[in-house]
């Protein structure tokens, strides 16, 4: 068994998200020695709650420290590409929050300083590791669906549907020109072309913004929370919900929408993939169940058994069946999966976690998302910068 207690890690944000990888780390028995807040306040009490042992007060006190190994950031996303750039240039693995920067030109450059780094470099799509997606991903690989034709689905929540609701995504520069798409329909494309093996080639796109004005609070408002207090009216840029066409290499076509204003829809990613000879579909709502459907024999529901899943699928498996696997432990699973890489020196060959290579890809989806919504057509990604 892998001894993860000997590398020691710092999380930088201490949000929703950031508190999230701290608990898998722990639970994976990785040594968290440390986080940085936004502040060395916020830093200092939120290293008290949750019970990490240091509260660095600058990235630069951070990257000094050589019992650092691996950095984990969980910052709003007009971070990622400065802190990762130093990550790497201090000589220590990252996992970095997606989306991986804000855009395509900037995945780009992140993409080749990760190669010359050499060092292990991920992205935080943890839905991956979802057992049952790593089991149809395995699906897929062994032609059980056979060739791919349509992939389709969304990613729906309802937690931005009042004028009342904020969260920093909002804001256009801090969180890019994409809202919906950026924060979650990456992961339904990054989940998508997981399963399937397949690249978004084209996309032709439509963004809504249905709450054009929003309320402010004066203080800060952490992810999933309500607000209260002193607001004011801002005027919103990014998108509530966007639809999305998408030509896939080899053929293959899709069509996704995404939306944060979806009412009773709490956190919703479902597709549906079907192949020449069969199909598959699975919600995260319901994470423990794989639909396989058939057109000569009886339609099947797959619950997540690691006595009838395949090898993909086992391994990201840690409780027994019936005893449901949920967000927390996809975290678990990824960063299991990063770790046990990060202790053998560097991403094996069988590693199934995305990488910035991947992350790149997204975010070349995003700019082309974005110019097929300006310029109403269809757009390649090998049209955007870093294609």
């Amino acid at each position: 068994m892998t001894d993860f207690a000997r590398i020691g890690v710092a999380v930088i944000g201490t949000g929703f998200i950031g508190t999230v990888h701290v608990q898998a780390l722990r639970r994976l028995g990785v040594d968290v020695r440390g986080v940085l807040g936004s502040s060395p306040g916020r830093g200092r009490a939120r290293a008290a709650e949750i019970g990490v042992p240091h509260a660095y007060a600058s990235l630069e006190e951070l990257l000094a420290d050589g019992n650092i190994d691996a950095v984990h950031v969980t910052t709003p996303n007009h971070a990622h590409y400065g802190q990762v750039k130093a990550i790497l240039a201090a000589g220590k693995h990252v996992v970095c929050e997606k989306p991986l920067a804000m855009t395509s030109a900037e995945s780009a450059e992140m993409v080749e300083i990760a190669r010359a780094a050499g060092k292990v470099a991920a992205v935080c799509y943890n839905i991956r590791f979802y057992p049952l997606n790593q089991h149809a991903h395995g699906m897929v690989a062994a032609g059980e669906l056979g060739d791919i034709r349509f992939v389709s689905g969304h990613y729906h929540q309802d937690w931005l549907a009042k004028p009342t609701d904020w969260n920093w995504r909002l804001e256009r520069e801090v969180g890019g020109a994409l809202r919906s798409v950026g924060d979650i329909g990456t992961h339904w494309v990054d989940l998508t072309s997981f399963v399937t093996g397949l690249k978004p080639k084209a996309v032709m796109a439509e963004l809504a913004t249905f709450l054009p004005e929003r309320q402010k609070p004066a203080g800060p408002v952490e992810t999933f929370s309500a607000a209260g207090g002193a607001t004011e009216p801002v005027t919103i840029e990014t998108d509530d919900a966007a639809m999305i066409l998408i030509r896939y290499e080899g053929g293959a076509r899709g069509v996704m929408s995404t939306s944060q204003i979806n009412v009773g829809r709490k956190n919703a990613l479902h597709w549906d993939i079907a192949g020449a000879r069969a199909s598959a579909a699975w919600d995260s709502e319901t994470p423990d169940h794989l639909f396989i459907g058939h057109r000569d024999r009886p339609n099947e529901t797959l619950m997540r058994d690691f006595t009838l899943m395949n090898p993909a699928g086992t391994a990201a498996a840690s409780l027994p069946p019936g005893h449901v696997e949920g967000f927390a432990d996809s975290f678990f699973a990824f960063f299991r999966a990063v770790y046990t890489d990060i202790a053998a020196g560097g991403r094996q060959p069988d590693a199934t976690w995305a990488t910035f290579e991947d992350g790149h890809d997204e975010m070349r989806f995003c700019d082309a998302v974005l110019r097929s919504a300006r310029e109403e057509r269809w757009v390649a990604l090998s049209e955007v910068e870093g294609g």
